[in-house]
């Protein structure tokens, strides 16, 4: 028995405490908030109405110790403190070895792939599970796609070899964590060539598999079975990554010769394709305009914030069938609050194997039920 089921490490962070707060909106028990400075955990503590005598704790990112000894005390470590290439790794490694359950909101493909290689054998062996990418990157896909294949079987009795994913509404901005994750991405791969292979490799994330080709999606396009022009998607080079890898850990029910995309719907006719050219030759993350890692948007600009996500299947018969995701919040931090702590509160009350999963594969339907009644999302399929 541990001291605490839930440890938010990164409090005192936009995002984290956001997390922290619904935590006590929630009425959650025998949970703590932890940082690097004691005296920011107190003043969130008073900010956002947590008890008095809700515990505190200190351990910076770079000490192995203070991060192994805060693995000891909690069934899951829920951490907002990114870019987790710059401080994450001491973290996965003390859950690992402590047998500790880990969330985090990474985005971050090639540090994911050097942490399963370095640490998913030890996390089978001491039970800890660990769970990359519970926020907007990659829940709403990762269990969109699930959604869908589950009506395929159901419906057809084989799985869609063939999905596309598509962004047709989304009101809110990327995180500021994001856009430093994506920073600090471009800056790892300029100093080693080999990250930029993990990048555009899209089974970069289930080693020892590779399957069929997949669409490139960095051009916009129209599609024709929308009938619409699609735009390339920022977050889908990390989130099919994680979709190939739910696949892959759950024994391929997607089957071998899966073939996934992202993109966004830009439109009909000219105003479509220009729209479509237009977003293509925008990057959203790679400026400095947008909020910086610890700011965000107002509670108003979070709440008007949604999205509208819509998968296809397509069969080989030319039959087709669509899954929808929505979200009520803004994805990049009303809507990635609720789902990590979600993710983090069913990995508590829930029971699995050891290892380095996704959402999808580990938690899959249980989890999607659990935000459909908690936090907002909607699934249907059909």
């Amino acid at each position: 028995m541990r001291d605490f089921d839930i440890i938010v490490y990164g409090a005192t962070g936009f995002t984290g405490r956001l997390v922290a707060e619904y935590l006590v909106a929630e009425g959650v028990a025998r949970w703590a908030m932890a940082g690097r400075n004691l005296t920011k955990l107190q003043e969130v503590r008073d900010a956002i109405g947590a008890p008095a005598d809700l515990p505190l704790l200190v351990a910076d990112s770079d000490d192995p110790a203070a991060l192994r000894s805060l693995a000891e005390r909690t069934q899951v470590v829920l951490t907002t403190v990114g870019p987790y290439q710059l401080y994450g790794s001491d973290l996965v490694a003390a859950c690992a070895a402590t047998g500790t359950g880990y969330v985090d909101l990474c985005g971050e493909p090639a540090w994911m792939r050097h942490m399963i290689d370095a640490h998913h054998a030890e996390a089978q062996r001491t039970g800890a599970r660990i769970v990359f990418s519970c926020g907007f990157d990659s829940i709403p896909f990762d269990l969109g796609v699930l959604t869908l294949q589950d009506c395929a079987r159901a419906k057809y009795g084989r799985p869609a070899p063939r999905v596309k994913g598509r962004v047709r509404t989304m009101k809110g901005s990327f995180s500021g964590g994001t856009a430093a994750s994506f920073r600090a991405t471009l800056a790892a791969a300029a100093r080693d060539p080999s990250i930029v292979g993990l990048l555009t490799n899209p089974f970069s994330l289930t080693p020892g598999f590779s399957g069929p080709h997949q669409p490139v999606g960095l051009l916009p396009e129209f599609d024709p079975t929308l009938n619409t022009w699609v735009a390339p998607f920022i977050m889908a080079a990390i989130n099919t990554k994680n979709v190939h890898r739910t696949n892959f850990l759950r024994g391929h029910p997607y089957g071998t010769d899966f073939v996934y995309d992202e993109m966004m719907v830009a439109g009909l006719g000219e105003m479509g394709k220009a729209a479509a050219e237009a977003i293509a030759k925008l990057n959203p993350l790679g400026n400095d305009k947008g909020p910086k890692p610890g700011e965000g948007p107002s509670k108003e600009e979070r709440d008007s914030g949604h999205y509208d996500l819509l998968f296809v299947g397509l069969m080989p018969d030319g039959a087709r069938f669509d899954a929808v995701v929505t979200g009520d919040r803004d994805p990049g931090y009303g809507s990635t609050s609720k789902m990590i702590a979600e993710t983090a509160r069913c990995l508590v009350e829930t029971e699995g194997d050891g290892g380095i999963w996704t959402p999808g594969a580990l938690l899959g339907t249980t989890l999607r039920d659990r935000l459909q009644d908690k936090a907002g999302l909607r699934f249907t399929a059909g």
